[in-house]
């Protein structure tokens, strides 16, 4: 199977680090690939709203409402019982595999563009929906019977850079609809994939340097980085497969249960759990969990979001 183009900047970076390579991202260009893809993402699902939208909606988001406050409560008693972690570092890791990456999500949809495989155009209000309730349940976890640890900033939380831009830009495409947003249209789906592949080739830089931090931590968190997105995909995919979607969006609802936040949630959570260490969730997320998503999982939830599909016709 062809390697798709923009996972193989992923691999590039990841390699080019390996080696002892130096590819610099500056934080403005970093900050300005990330706010690219999420406009993007969300300008493209909005006016897909404005044209699709309707009370079907309303049960589906709840639905995906509830995979986000269920994936917490399943990490963390693995993470507590199996891997012997304190409450803190459980509660604050089980967060990031509730919450999304926007990342993530942005290689599902560029793969299955490239392939032509049809999907619900309006998932991003989805991701919208996946990104706050589980760092909420992950504070609850840490500091639940100690109301003084608790330090949850709502702000923070609810106005985070990925949740006001996604919303932003869906507000906008909804409002604008396909007449109003086609004088932008063409600079965010053209250089689409341009941008995504120099996200990703940041992206591989960034978890190789993780490397060495996964070597410490040992076979438990790398085992949980594996099997906790092979559980949320599974969830994921089946609710999916109940609501009736399609492969495309069986395979996006897969991936975003898969997924685990390696943006928003080490924000809201470092501030909120300053005893928590994050180094634990970040390793799993950005150097184990994103890598496998990218080249292993993606197209495994699509080849079982195809079969199943297939299966129930």
């Amino acid at each position: 199977m062809q390697l798709d183009i923009v996972v193989a900047f992923f691999l590039f970076g990841m390699a080019a680090t390996l080696v002892g390579s130096k590819i610099h991202f500056s934080r403005g260009l970093s900050q300005g690939l990330t706010l690219f893809l999420l406009i993007a993402i969300g300008l493209k699902g909005g006016v897909a709203l404005s044209e699709h939208a309707s009370v079907r909606l309303v049960p589906q988001a709840l639905l995906v409402l509830l995979l986000g406050l269920a994936l917490p409560f399943i990490a963390y008693p693995l993470l507590r019982r199996i891997g012997q972690w304190n409450r803190t570092d459980a509660a604050a890791t089980a967060a990031h595999y509730g919450s999304v990456s926007v990342g993530t999500f942005a290689v599902a949809i560029a793969l299955l563009d490239s392939r032509g495989v049809d999907y619900e155009a309006y998932f991003p209000l989805f991701v919208v929906l996946l990104e706050v309730p589980a760092i909420a349940i992950g504070i609850y976890l840490a500091t639940r019977g100690d109301k003084k640890k608790a330090r949850l900033d709502w702000h923070e939380l609810l106005l985070n850079q990925g949740c006001v831009l996604l919303f932003g830009g869906l507000l906008i495409g909804w409002m604008a609809g396909t007449e109003g947003t086609a004088k932008v249209m063409p600079l965010f789906s053209a250089t689409f994939h341009g941008a995504l592949a120099l996200f990703l080739l940041n992206m591989g830089c960034k978890a190789a340097e993780q490397f060495p931090q996964v070597m410490r931590q040992g076979a438990f968190l790398t085992s949980f980085a594996i099997v906790m997105p092979l559980v949320g995909a599974t969830i994921g995919g089946s609710l999916a497969t109940l609501m009736d979607f399609s492969i495309g969006g069986i395979a996006l609802l897969a991936t975003l249960g898969a997924s685990a936040s390696y943006i928003a949630a080490p924000a809201a959570l470092g501030a909120a759990l300053p005893n928590a260490n994050m180094s634990l969730p970040l390793t799993a997320s950005l150097a184990i969990t994103f890598p496998f998503n990218v080249l292993v999982g993606i197209p495994v939830y699509l080849a079982a979001a195809t079969y199943i599909s297939q299966s129930v016709s």
